[in-house]
């Protein structure tokens, strides 16, 4: 089993050096957006190929930059107007449908690269030396600068670890210059029988997770505090924003990113704390969760209608699954979707599904048909456990695992939601029955 990590390494720069990194990366987004120009002019161009023979002479002349970086730019802009063209045909989709009334503008005009970035090939672009040192091209020529990062990168990065293409970074609050190193380590498979414990994860606004065993164990992870300090960046934002002054845009300046920095961090130490060795952890499918949760926006939203789906709109629980994803696999263990269809509806003591399970939407469940009463995230994290210690038992009796099996067809589906409805949580539930 293979895994791709990014290892960040911050390079230690001296004021000569730091100049040269400063003028390789500055021409390379002056580049992407002479490109992105071009593609835009030629009907949003996105095919690669044919968008470096339009452009790859121009930025070797007028750009300066080596003959790998020249045929970067047109692959990154051109990936870049392949994701708007996606974006623009779900839209269309979603607009035949009825799910939404407003028009993606994504494609209106061209794309706009502002971040100071350069992308690197290994041994073309840039390679490791002795003495943790690192080589790469500028336009006045090779450098090899020191480097330092977290430990266990470092000993990736010395002990074999397949090394792909990099990203210098610049972070404009500490001034430092970063290089970000795809690393792509082998991992030992893991078999059904070495996955002692079963766990499901529920996201939300109110606990960002709640994580619940199949042994009864549960975590949970308060999002009041997080949430709080959240909106207290969005204030501030928007507070200098509407002064519009020169200082007021030099402390937006010092305030961007640190919001979506802040929220990233926060994801990290909770998937760190969810991810347990030789566990299997159960996630829901959230595909299309924001047309299943649809709430009032626009004039017609209260107050407290706006704030809660601004909440729901910055908050990247996308983020928190891959997170839990890959750290899973480092620990050797594994994560799952599951459908995530009735997870806070469902009784997961007697199987009873109704919305009134949970009265407006509160943070108790009370089962209409059997009296069972708990804490509604928890209910979720439950029924997703089950759902996923089923997918363990199939996986022991196929000896395959998918780790999305929500399947395509409408029928399977149908039935696969309807093993998972006739689960029961009882106190001895185990990680070999669930009855």
């Amino acid at each position: 089993m293979k895994q791709v990590i990014t290892a960040k390494l911050r390079l230690d720069l001296t004021p000569e050096q730091k100049d040269s990194v400063r003028q390789v990366t500055l021409a390379y987004r002056d580049a992407l957006n002479y490109t992105s120009q071009v593609a835009f002019n030629d009907n949003k161009l996105s095919q690669a190929a044919k968008l470096q023979k339009l452009v790859y002479r121009d930025i070797r002349s007028a750009f300066k930059l080596p003959a790998q970086m020249a045929c970067n730019v047109p692959r990154q802009v051109a990936a870049t107007y392949k994701t708007q063209w996606t974006k623009f045909k779900q839209n269309q989709q979603a607009r035949k449908q009825g799910r939404t009334k407003k028009r993606y503008k994504g494609l209106d005009k061209p794309q706009k690269f502002v971040s100071r970035t350069c992308t690197l090939n290994y041994q073309r672009d840039y390679s490791f030396k002795t003495e943790q040192r690192v080589s790469f091209v500028t336009l006045s020529g090779r450098i090899v600068v020191g480097y330092s990062g977290y430990n266990r990168h470092l000993q990736l990065i010395n002990n074999g670890a397949k090394i792909g293409a990099a990203k210098i970074s610049y972070n404009r609050s500490n001034k430092t210059y970063y290089l970000l190193v795809s690393l792509e380590i082998e991992l030992p498979q893991i078999a059904p029988e070495t996955v002692t414990k079963v766990y499901g994860v529920d996201v939300g606004q109110r606990y960002l997770a709640v994580n619940a065993g199949i042994d009864s164990s549960s975590q949970f992870f308060s999002g009041k505090e997080i949430r709080h300090k959240a909106n207290r960046y969005y204030k501030a934002r928007k507070s200098l924003q509407r002064k519009g002054t020169r200082s007021a845009k030099r402390r937006l300046v010092a305030l961007s990113g640190r919001e979506r920095r802040f929220i990233a961090d926060i994801n990290h130490q909770i998937s760190k704390k969810i991810t347990q060795p030789n566990s299997l952890i159960g996630l829901e499918n959230l595909t299309h969760i924001r047309e299943r949760t649809k709430s009032k926006s626009g004039n017609k939203a209260s107050k407290k209608q706006k704030k809660a789906n601004r909440n729901k709109a910055k908050w990247s629980f996308a983020e928190l699954h891959s997170l839990i994803d890959y750290k899973a696999v480092i620990n050797s263990s594994l994560a799952v979707k599951v459908p995530a269809h009735y997870t806070s509806q469902c009784c997961p003591k007697c199987g009873y599904v109704s919305k009134e399970n949970r009265p407006n939407k509160g943070l108790t469940f009370h089962c209409k048909c059997c009296g069972y009463k708990l804490h509604a995230d928890l209910v979720g994290a439950r029924n997703i456990a089950l759902r996923t210690l089923l997918i363990r038992q199939d996986w022991m009796s196929t000896g395959s695992l998918s780790a999305s099996p929500n399947v395509s067809d409408s029928e399977a589906k149908a039935k696969n939601l309807q093993r998972f409805l006739e689960l029961r949580w009882s106190p001895d539930t185990s990680s070999d029955r669930a009855r």
